[in-house]
Formats: C-alpha cells, sequence, structure tokens
C-alpha cells in the first residue's frame, strides 16, 4: 500500500513502514509502531499508558478515540516525592509510587482501532515488538540524554535498574512475556499487570469523539477535544496567527502567549508521537504516554504517574471513572478533503506551541515538514519568552522591545517538544519527519 510514517525512534517509525510495505493501512501500522514504541521508548509509553489516536478514512470523517487515563476507585497506595535535575531547565519534584497509577487506556484503544480499521491480525501487529524485546535496545544519544534525564525515577527500583541500568543498552527481555499475552489475549491482558485495578479497567470505556474543527489559513483544521486543552490551544494559536497580514516573530510570540493564558505551567513529562498516511489517503495520528513513570516496574514495563501529575491534573478530588485532563494534541490538516498534514508533538504544554509552528510552517510558509521541524522553536510563558537555540541574532532584542522577557537558549532542546509529522505535498508526493530533538526519524514507503 505504501504511506508515510514519522514517529520518535527509529525502531517505532521502521516497524509502521514495514506494515505499509506489506500492504497494511496506516491504523495497521500505528498499531505495530506504537508497540514497538513500548519497547524502544519504555520511559514514555507502554501498556500502562494512555493517550489520544485521530484516525480519518478516505472519504470519510475523522475520529478521535480517547483512550487516556481514568481516574481509579482507589489509589493503589501512597505517592513519593522524586527530584529530577534537567539541567538548564533546573531541577523539578515529580510525585511517583503506587499512590500515582492511574487506569490506563491505551491497548483498549489500540483494540478499539484494530476492530474498526484495521486490516492485518492483531497478533502479526504486537509480534514486531516481542522480536524487539527478545534482542533489547541499543541506546543511542538521544535516549542516552532522556535517560539520563529521567534516572532518579528509572533507577529508583531494582527492576528499573536491571532494565536502564546499562549505559550501552535497554534491557528488555522481561516485557516479552507481556507482550506474548497482548498479543493472544489483547487489552484483557492489561489487568495481569495491574490486578488491583481489574474493576476500574473492566469498567473502561475508549471513548469515540469528533474532533474540534475550524477553518485556519485557508485549510480545514482538525485537532483533539476535551479531556485534551492542547487542541483547543492549538487552533487559538492558528487563529491568532491568521490576523497577521506577515509573520513576525513577536506576532508569533504574542500569539502564543495569549492562547496559553488559560493554561497551566506544564511539566517535563514524557509524551511520544506517531503520524501516518497510507497510500489510500487514511491518515492516523497517536500520542500517548506515561507521565513522567511511576518507578514501578511490572511485567517489565513501567506503570504511569499521571495521578501524580498534579500541575497538570490539579489536586482537586476527582470521581472514579473519570477523565484526566491532558495537552496532547494529535492533529489533521486537511486540503480537499484529503490529509494534507498529520502532527503531534511530545513536550508538556509546550506540545501545542510545537504542533503550531510546525503547521505555520507548512501550510502558511510553505517550508517542507522537514525543515518545519527543525526549524529553532519559541515558548511563551507569560511575558517570559523562551528562544531555542539557532535564531538569528537580535532576536533577543527585538522580544525585550516588543515587552517580553527572552530567555536565550544555547541550542535546540527538548524542552520545546518533539514533533513528528507527515505529508501530502501539493503535487501528491508524501514526506515524514521525525523531531531531532528526540531522536525521531520519517520514513516514506513508496
Amino acid at each position: 500500500m505504501g504511506g508515510a510514517i514519522a514517529a520518535g525512534h527509529p525502531l517505532t517509525a521502521q516497524a509502521g513502514a514495514d506494515v505499509l510495505a506489506t500492504g497494511g493501512n496506516a491504523v495497521d501500522a500505528c498499531i505495530a509502531a506504537a508497540f514497538v514504541a513500548a519497547v524502544a521508548e519504555g520511559p514514555l509509553t507502554g501498556p500502562a499508558g494512555g493517550g489520544f489516536l485521530m484516525v480519518a478514512e478516505p472519504g470519510g470523517d475523522a475520529v478521535v478515540l480517547d483512550c487516556f487515563f481514568a481516574v481509579p476507585e482507589r489509589p493503589l497506595g501512597e505517592m513519593e516525592e522524586a527530584i529530577v535535575d534537567f539541567a538548564d531547565a533546573g531541577t523539578q519534584v515529580f510525585h511517583v509510587g503506587e499512590g500515582s497509577v492511574a487506569v490506563p487506556g491505551l491497548v483498549a484503544g489500540l483494540e478499539k482501532a484494530h476492530r474498526r480499521f484495521g486490516s492485518r491480525p492483531w497478533a502479526e501487529l504486537v509480534e514486531p515488538a516481542v522480536t524487539l524485546a527478545l534482542e533489547g535496545v541499543v541506546r543511542d544519544a538521544p535516549r542516552a540524554f532522556l535517560h539520563e534525564i529521567l534516572s532518579g525515577i528509572l533507577l529508583r527500583s531494582e527492576s528499573g535498574a536491571s532494565m536502564y541500568g546499562d549505559p550501552e543498552r535497554v534491557v528488555t527481555v522481561d516485557f516479552t512475556p507481556t507482550l506474548r499475552a497482548i498479543r493472544d489475549e489483547g487489552a484483557a491482558a492489561v489487568a495481569e499487570l495491574l490486578p488491583e485495578l481489574a474493576d476500574d479497567l473492566a469498567a473502561y470505556r475508549v471513548v469515540e469523539h469528533a474532533p474540534l474543527e475550524s477553518e485556519i489559513l485557508g485549510r480545514r483544521v482538525l485537532v483533539t477535544p476535551v479531556p485534551s486543552r492542547g487542541g483547543e490551544i492549538v487552533l487559538e494559536i492558528l487563529a491568532g496567527l491568521e490576523t497577521l497580514e506577515e509573520w513576525s516573530l513577536h506576532g508569533e510570540a504574542r500569539a502564543v502567549a495569549l492562547a496559553y493564558e488559560r493554561s497551566w505551567p506544564g511539566s517535563l513529562s514524557g509524551t511520544t508521537h506517531i503520524s501516518i498516511v497510507d497510500g489510500e489517503g487514511r491518515a492516523a495520528a497517536l500520542s500517548s504516554t506515561l507521565g513522567s513513570g511511576s518507578g514501578l516496574f511490572r511485567g517489565g514495563t513501567q506503570l504511569n504517574n499521571m495521578l501524580g501529575e498534579l500541575d497538570v491534573i490539579g489536586d482537586e478530588p476527582r470521581e472514579a471513572g473519570t477523565r484526566l485532563p491532558s495537552m496532547m494534541a494529535p492533529t489533521l490538516v486537511l486540503a480537499d478533503d484529503a490529509p494534507r498534514l498529520v502532527v503531534g508533538s511530545a513536550g508538556s504544554v509546550r506540545l501545542a506551541g510545537a504542533i503550531l509552528q510546525v503547521v505555520a510552517g507548512v501550510v502558511r510558509q510553505g517550508l517542507s515538514v522537514q525543515e518545519a521541524i527543525v526549524r529553532p522553536r519559541l515558548h511563551v510563558d507569560g511575558e517570559v519568552a523562551h528562544v531555542e537555540g539557532g535564531w538569528p541574532e537580535g532576536v533577543a532584542e527585538a522580544l525585550a522591545e516588543d515587552g517580553f522577557a527572552p530567555v536565550i537558549w544555547a541550542s535546540t532542546n527538548l524542552f520545546f517538544g518533539g514533533a513528528s509529522a507527515v505529508e501530502r505535498q501539493p503535487g501528491g508526493s508524501l514526506a515524514a519527519a521525525g523531531d531531532p530533538r528526540r531522536g525521531g526519524h520519517g520514513s516514506v514507503v513508496r
């Protein structure tokens, strides 16, 4: 069938590309890639994760499958504090441990997507992850940096240290029984990881939503609705940019600042994203996360800490079964009712700005997805403008003159997100790009 895929790790992208190359569709490729990501990107996603999957069928309406986290009937235990050093961004306190674990929905969401849109057998799509888990994953430079940042969480237990303690390789062999159970039993196998949440998992339902939609920059833009806040922010920033007669740095900074005024500060928690378009014009965009991870490992995989992401979810009481809020925002741009751009990003609160800057670069400025992703970014928090390394000289002065307090970063940094995007160019050819800030990769299959 062919198509294009972009993801947060080369092995994740390769798994999806292999499915496309052998005739699978975008959803098939997304499922295979998601399970390989659970191995290759284990600190960010896995069977105990949650997410949002947007699917658009050729000539049909798009749907968002909400498989994000729910509140359990009761927490598993107490939360603990873990201090993580983010170098340039300073230190941050995370809440981890048993009391931080929410009800996961990612595997249930993938299973529902497979029933509705898939064309290949489920077991066939999970098998590449089983094979990879047996081998383990060589730790490349982007992962070495990420794992170092998260070492206070990843190495806090003996089981975590057995996986992430080798500086050269992530040892994932203990994950294979869990993946085989998911291959054979589907989402029901997740209860084997979390028997304390068996009733919550049995009551959990993947929710279908119509995406939020707006016509901006001459294109239909579809984004993720609540419980995601990120989609609304993407639309708000794009609407602000549309009012500009011509692009300017301070104009973009103002649009970002206004959209973020009603948001939360957000942590540097982990997310990964997969974007796919197949040869028939079907699109799939999956963002998934473990939060920052709980530091608890079962079945060779880490449990989430979403109840501990207090700067995201707040500390008010929540009713059991209700969804937690999120910033994740799979986004689809249509031209003539066909996918023009499929994009999403990691980066907590900053991911909406990363998505916006990729969309604006491709749709408004005519950049390729590769150019739009690698160019430097900015993030605005109130009057503070974080400016990524790589902007021309004079940017700080220009922002200061416009009333911002600029913070200049020395180089590109994962603080500014990790976008994965594919595009169908005006001539019909496909292109894909992963974000070098997080070691992403894009692949086109012909």
